[in-house]
């Protein structure tokens, strides 16, 4: 039974993002759909729809002429999007201290409890994506006493932006001897005692570690002045 256009998409879809968050694809890197379409024994058209939804995601970039390459390795790009986030996560951060009622701590201590239960990498070296999909819900988590579905929107919205480039942090450089687990249970901890000070302190350095590894990667490797 042939499978419907919109189930082959979300396959080649699916596929494709995880290649890409894998970093199975370098930073500008053409994507052909000639060979895409081969590769998946599909359409064009269902080709060019996933590669749209991956434009709309920010993993790609669709240029006229061209057609759709990965993202760039844009330190600008990178900096100005960490200072935001930075900005971002703090005021939500805070007001969940402030309004964050014993559902927002339950919360906060069962996304910890399952990041903290979840490997970082599988067997073969690769990224987890039950790791990845934790991390995920337990910094959401930490905003989501805001009280404002808006500023957690924007928060998200900036996170997901940032994920391609935390994958290429994985990938290219070597600051894999960092206790991310430890920087987790110290905000966890903070969280749990309201301690507003050092945890905004600690979850700026948190976002900031990977990009400032990235950026001194990419300069010192050229990527800078050929991609930003």
């Amino acid at each position: 039974m042939t499978k419907p256009a919109a189930s082959r998409t979300g396959e080649v879809f699916e596929t494709l993002r995880a290649d890409l968050l894998g970093g199975r694809f370098e930073p500008a890197q053409r994507m052909k759909s000639q060979e895409l379409s081969t590769r998946f024994g599909v359409s064009m058209s269902v080709v060019r729809e996933a590669l749209t939804r991956l434009a709309e995601q920010g993993l790609l970039v669709s240029t006229p002429q061209r057609g759709f390459t990965v993202r760039p390795l844009s330190v600008g790009d990178l900096a100005d999007l960490t200072k935001v986030r930075v900005q971002i996560e703090s005021l939500a951060l805070r007001q969940s201290f402030e309004l964050g009622d014993i559902g927002w701590e339950t919360s906060v201590l069962g996304t910890h409890h399952a990041l903290d239960r979840t490997p970082v990498t599988l067997e073969d070296g690769s990224c987890n994506e039950s790791w990845t999909l934790a991390h995920r819900d337990f910094h959401r988590a930490l905003l989501a006493g805001s009280g404002s579905p808006r500023l957690e929107a924007i928060a998200t919205s900036l996170r997901d932006s940032a994920e391609l480039y935390r994958r290429w942090y994985w990938a290219l450089t070597d600051d894999h001897q960092r206790d991310v687990a430890g920087e987790h249970r110290r905000l966890k901890d903070f969280a749990l005692n309201r301690d507003a000070e050092p945890a905004v302190e600690l979850l700026a350095a948190h976002i900031e570690r990977a990009p400032r590894a990235l950026i001194a990667y990419a300069q010192e490797n050229g990527l800078d002045s050929t991609f930003a």
